[in-house]
């Protein structure tokens, strides 16, 4: 047997890759699927392995779509890379998902909206050395004797999948990602969901990690940063609401022409005009009000909607706070 094809399913949802799973221009004999029920998905995946006869392991999702020959192009994959242990493959967002849906997966696929995890929604070139950044347990192949010695965490959820391949890498496994073989997932349909989904994101980091792993990505702080400041600025406009005023210059008459009769006009000029070191503290904001911009046109632009501007900063600041909110949240949690 070639392949174990390992589906975890939640109690009440319907399995619709079942159907593509159907379709697959493959050998029969040559791959079964086992789709284990329960409400950890980790627990799912491991039991699913107890039962697995394949010499590889994929895992997938129970409500994504995968194209006819997607077994052929892991086939493929595997007998060009046999020194590989795990590779993976993007998960796009489907063509037929809503607008709101769409604009979230341009969204997560830019490096701005989601930096290096961008690499995991869109196609990007071959990489066999790959890790975290670019894989998840949506679209996951494994050799056998790997998950049966490096289980899913099964007290993490969401962030089973990172921890899972960092596992792996650290036990000196090959890890590799190909974009030949495309899962397609649905997004979020909201953007409540949306927010709730990148805040258990941001939660479980500090779960899934010490604090020193994270220290060298610092990238995964600046969203809660980011976060902190916007608190802190909004504290000092509520407790001095003049320094926004202020901010624009020291005195707003300077430059100023004032007519003291029909015949002379007099303009207010200061030779020891100073810097106002307030303006400093709305450069943050500024900067990423200009980066919100440039992107929603830029990712506009890219995926050929001109539509998306409306709604991308939105979908942009959601990620961003939502995920910073979460991961200051876990840092709390766990340090109570």
């Amino acid at each position: 047997m070639r392949f174990t094809l390992i589906i975890p399913l939640a109690p009440e949802r319907d399995a619709p890759i079942i159907e593509a799973i159907k379709k697959l221009d493959y050998d029969k004999n040559k791959f079964h699927v086992v789709v284990v029920k329960g409400k950890n998905p980790s627990a799912n995946r491991n039991k699913g392995v107890e039962k697995a006869k394949g010499e590889y392991v994929i895992f997938l999702d129970d409500d994504a779509h995968i194209e006819n020959d997607y077994l052929k192009k892991v086939d493929e994959f595997l007998n060009k890379h046999n020194e590989i242990d795990v590779v993976g493959g993007p998960q796009l967002t489907p063509k037929d998902d809503s607008f709101f849906a769409k604009v979230s997966g341009y969204a997560l696929s830019s490096v701005f909206g989601a930096w290096k995890l961008a690499n995991r929604y869109t196609s990007n070139k071959e990489n066999l050395d790959a890790d975290e950044t670019s894989l998840t347990s949506a679209n996951l192949i494994c050799k056998k004797e790997v998950v049966e010695k490096i289980k899913f965490d099964e007290s993490l959820f969401p962030g089973e999948d990172p921890k899972f391949i960092s596992d792996v890498k650290n036990k000196g496994y090959r890890v590799a990602y190909s974009p030949s073989f495309i899962l397609y997932h649905k997004r979020r349909p909201s953007l409540i969901s949306l927010s709730k989904q990148m805040f258990n994101y941001g939660k479980v980091r500090p779960k899934k990690e010490p604090l020193t792993t994270t220290l060298k990505n610092p990238f995964f702080f600046v969203p809660s940063l980011f976060l902190l400041y916007l608190f802190l600025l909004l504290i000092i406009i509520l407790s001095n609401p003049t320094i926004i005023g202020n901010v624009i210059a020291n005195n707003p008459e300077i430059g100023n022409t004032i007519k003291l009769d029909e015949n002379v006009i007099y303009t207010i000029e200061d030779d020891n005009y100073e810097f106002n070191w307030n303006f400093l503290l709305f450069a943050p904001l500024l900067v990423y009000i200009i980066l919100i911009l440039v992107f929603t046109l830029f990712d506009s632009i890219k995926n050929k909607d001109a539509k998306a501007i409306f709604i991308l900063p939105l979908i942009y600041s959601t990620i961003h706070i939502s995920y910073g909110a979460g991961m200051i949240y876990g840092y709390v949690k766990n340090a109570l």
